[in-house]
C-alpha cells in the first residue's frame, strides 16, 4: 500500500512509516496477521485531540465561558467530525482491514474511520512531537470549531418549549417543515410547531433546525 499519497494528503512526512501503518491497522487485520492494532494509538490520539482543541479554543475564543467551551468541544471532537476528516483525506483507501471487515465494507464505516484519525494524530505526535500533531488538528477542525462557537450561545428554544408544555403533564409536540424555497445552495425553510394536533406557531430559517427553533421561540412568545 502506497502510504506516501496519504502523507501528502495529511501534510506530514513520517520518519518512521511503520507508525502510520500501525495507526491504520484495524483490530480485524491485527488479529489475522498477529500484528499490533491501532487501539493504543487511538487512546492516545483521543487525549491529544481534546487537549489541542481545548488549548486552541482557550487562546482564540477568549469570550467563551468554560461551559460554552465544553459544549463546543463536545460538538467538534466527535465521530461525525473525525469521519469528515477521514473522508477528506481518503483514509478509506489506506486502512488495513481483516477479510470480514473488507467483505462488509468496513472501510466506509464512520466509527472505524473516526478511530483511525485519532490513531494517526497519535502517530504524528510520537513521530514528530506536539507541533505537527497540533497543525494537523487545527487545520482540519478550525472551521468546525468556528461554526460551533457561533451557535453555542443560542438558547435551545425547543427544549424550553418542551419543558414549559410538560409542566401540566405529557404532551405530544411535533415539528413539521411546511415550505422550502430558494436554490439548493441557499434554501430557506419554514416550519411549524404542533401541540396535540394544533399549530402553535411558525418559524423561518436558513436550515430546518433554525426554522424549527424560530417556531419554538414564537410559540414561547405567544405564551
Amino acid at each position: 500500500m502506497n502510504l506516501e499519497k496519504l502523507e501528502q494528503d495529511i501534510g506530514y512526512k513520517f520518519k518512521n512509516i511503520d507508525l502510520l501503518k500501525n495507526a491504520l491497522t484495524h483490530t480485524s487485520y491485527a488479529y489475522e496477521h498477529e500484528v499490533p492494532s491501532n487501539e493504543k494509538l487511538e487512546f492516545l490520539g483521543d487525549s491529544i485531540l481534546e487537549f489541542v482543541s481545548s488549548e486552541y479554543m482557550y487562546n482564540k475564543y477568549t469570550n467563551l465561558k468554560e461551559g460554552e467551551m465544553t459544549k463546543v468541544r463536545a460538538t467538534v471532537v466527535c465521530e461525525k467530525s473525525l469521519y469528515k476528516i477521514a473522508q477528506l483525506h481518503n483514509f478509506s483507501d489506506f486502512l488495513y482491514l481483516g477479510k470480514s471487515e473488507i467483505m462488509t465494507g468496513g472501510n466506509k464505516r464512520p466509527a472505524i474511520l473516526a478511530d483511525s484519525v485519532e490513531a494517526v494524530i497519535a502517530a504524528i505526535y510520537i513521530d514528530g512531537g506536539l507541533e505537527p500533531a497540533k497543525k494537523f488538528i487545527v487545520e482540519n477542525l478550525d472551521k468546525e470549531i468556528e461554526m460551533a462557537t457561533k451557535h453555542v450561545g443560542e438558547k435551545d428554544y425547543k427544549t424550553v418549549l418542551q419543558e414549559e408544555l410538560q409542566k401540566n403533564g405529557d404532551v405530544k409536540i411535533q415539528y413539521k417543515i411546511i415550505k422550502e424555497t430558494g436554490p439548493d445552495h441557499d434554501k430557506t425553510f419554514e416550519a411549524e410547531v404542533i401541540l396535540n394536533g394544533k399549530v402553535l406557531a411558525q418559524g423561518i430559517g436558513k436550515s430546518k433546525k433554525q426554522a424549527e427553533m424560530q417556531a419554538a421561540k414564537k410559540a414561547l412568545e405567544n405564551f
